[in-house]
């Protein structure tokens, strides 16, 4: 009976979705070209609330957890595991205050309202995951970024979302890389609960009910062994997750 109505409440998403998606590629667009950065920042960061109100229409609830003093006058590295899309809107409206950057694949900088134009203009890295070459500069360039601007970037070392909420292996050298460029970067653990319940039964329907978590751990400072800081953080996120 459950996913019968989840049929019917996917639609409705969906429709809803895809509206706020196409009123906020112009409003992107005149916020950025009209008004600057910061007026885009914005722009995006409503956006991301108003998607996280159409999966309200699921039934899913969002608690995001930060405990921590982040400092906003330097650069972050927010590392998390990943398990849905749905990660990405409550990370860009709850951490807003630290300008994140998406570490993202490069087919979804195009073909998509609002996202592929916030992905391209914002500063965040489109990587090809064909071209490792490629994948390597755009990682420079954000840590650089966020290096000089005092921003953040959000990446998920696991490369892929896990589909049942378990975590896969860190992958490293994306985040070696940034860590490189931005070394007076915090390394920010988030560990993501439930977000993978959303899509149980693919893509459509939709999962209802889910509660989705985000737990914020203490910031690391990007100093020593870069293999030991990186196993350091995901020992932390790994331990937040429920589901493994």
């Amino acid at each position: 009976m459950l996913k019968l109505l989840s049929y019917l409440l996917t639609v409705i998403f969906f429709l809803l979705f895809g509206l706020v998606l196409v009123i906020f590629h112009p409003i992107q667009w005149i916020c950025l070209n009209g008004f600057g950065y910061n007026a885009h920042k914005k722009s995006v960061s409503i956006l991301n609330w108003f998607i996280m109100r159409c999966t309200n229409v699921l039934g899913t609830r969002y608690s995001f957890r930060n405990k921590q003093n982040i400092p906003t006058d330097r650069p972050l590295i927010i590392v998390t595991n990943h398990q849905s899309m749905y990660d990405i809107p409550p990370i860009i409206w709850y951490m807003r205050k630290y300008h994140p950057k998406f570490v993202s694949k490069i087919e979804l900088g195009k073909g998509i309202p609002s996202v592929s134009y916030n992905l391209r203009h914002s500063g965040s890295a489109l990587i090809d995951r064909k071209d490792p070459k490629q994948s390597i500069a755009e990682l420079q360039k954000l840590g650089s970024y966020i290096e000089a601007n005092n921003r953040s970037a959000v990446i998920f070392p696991e490369g892929t979302r896990s589909r049942n909420g378990v975590p896969k292996p860190f992958r490293t050298t994306g985040l070696k890389v940034m860590m490189k460029k931005a070394p007076s970067a915090l390394i920010v653990p988030i560990s993501i609960n439930n977000s993978w319940k959303l899509l149980q039964y693919g893509k459509f329907p939709m999962g209802l009910g889910s509660h989705v978590t985000f737990e914020v751990h203490p910031p690391i400072a990007n100093q020593g062994n870069a293999d030991e800081i990186i196993a350091q953080v995901e020992n932390q996120i790994v331990s937040g997750v429920k589901n493994k």
